[in-house]
């Protein structure tokens, strides 16, 4: 992508692709960001097989916390670590949707 701008070079300036957010995070939790323009790279490959998983495991914690829930005779116990592995998933699944519409923005906004 180029972008005919007022920068150097006779206007011409290079586009990069978006960084992708990755789906772990590093030191004190901080986001982690893969800078590639090959789709295939092993990196994203593994980004992509660990939102797939990570996906995956979320639809079976959805399951066991509608069954906890479902079960009147639940404990607290139950209760809390369906909200906790919960709450786990959903924090994840949230990175998947801001790295994949992040993903998907920049890729609109390439085409004009």
């Amino acid at each position: 992508m180029i972008d005919r701008g007022s920068g150097r070079n006779g206007g011409v300036t290079p586009q990069h692709p978006p960084l992708r957010l990755l789906p772990w995070t590093g030191e004190n939790g901080k986001p982690c960001y893969l800078n590639t323009d090959d789709e295939d790279s092993l990196m994203s490959q593994l980004a992509d097989d660990i939102e797939a998983a990570q996906l995956d495991s979320g639809t079976r914690v959805l399951a066991g916390a509608r069954a906890v829930l479902g079960d009147a005779k639940a404990g607290e116990r139950a209760v809390r670590f369906a909200l906790i592995r919960s709450t786990e998933s959903l924090e994840e699944v949230l990175r998947i949707a801001d790295s994949r519409g992040g993903r998907l923005v920049a890729g609109q906004l390439g085409e004009t």
